[in-house]
């Protein structure tokens, strides 16, 4: 276990170079696209929270209009007033999220982790959710692999204190070979269900 974080950060240094250089010509296509078909930046940058709750820029390809509240409820269908035309595509191919391989990069985040959240909801945490600041975050995770857009938001936490239970290279590897036959297989990226208490409550 002591070998495994050098190693995983190795390798997320490697294969993130690696899709990089491959996935350059892409990266131009969809920045040229974004551009063309809509006002504003080509990246969305927003500050998550990253190993130990630390604070960091986090990088995406731009899927809503200008002017939208960026910190508002995720999109729950394609249909979302507040998503491009090319955004939606971006979404719902998850091509949106390649600029976070430059995050892995600089160390910010790896390749498989607990997504990374907004700063504020660390006070909303138990001590048990909390661990999930225990790792990096990551491009993909277990909650991602295992329900993603059906998942109440307790839901997603449990598993990403389970990630971290659990963590190793047998644990990254099934959930790297799971986000990959997700993208092909599609479907599941939209929230249908955000929290059990506002389930409760008998809201959305």
């Amino acid at each position: 276990m002591r070998l495994y974080p050098p190693v995983k950060r190795l390798c997320d240094l490697v294969l993130s170079l690696v899709a990089i250089v491959i996935l350059l010509p892409l990266f131009v296509v969809i920045a040229v696209a974004i551009r063309v078909s809509s006002k504003g930046p080509v990246f969305f940058v927003q500050e998550r929270a990253g190993k130990g709750g630390r604070p960091f820029r986090m990088y995406k390809f731009r899927t809503m209009k200008v002017g939208v509240d960026a910190f508002g409820p995720s999109p729950k269908s394609g249909e979302d007033p507040r998503l491009t035309r090319v955004g939606r595509l971006l979404r719902e191919t998850s091509l949106d999220e390649l600029p976070q391989l430059f995050n892995v990069i600089t160390g910010n985040m790896g390749l498989v982790g607990p997504r990374p959240l907004y700063v504020v909801q660390m006070a909303e945490w138990d001590e048990r959710q909390r661990r999930r600041l225990e790792v990096k975050p990551g491009l993909t995770g277990l909650a991602q692999v295992s329900g993603r857009g059906g998942l109440t938001r307790e839901e997603k936490l449990e598993l990403d204190v389970k990630y971290v239970e659990k963590v190793g290279f047998w644990m990254d590897c099934r959930i790297i070979w799971a986000t990959i036959c997700q993208i092909f297989g599609g479907g599941g990226i939209y929230e249908k269900r955000y929290s059990r208490s506002e389930e409760t409550r008998g809201g959305g």
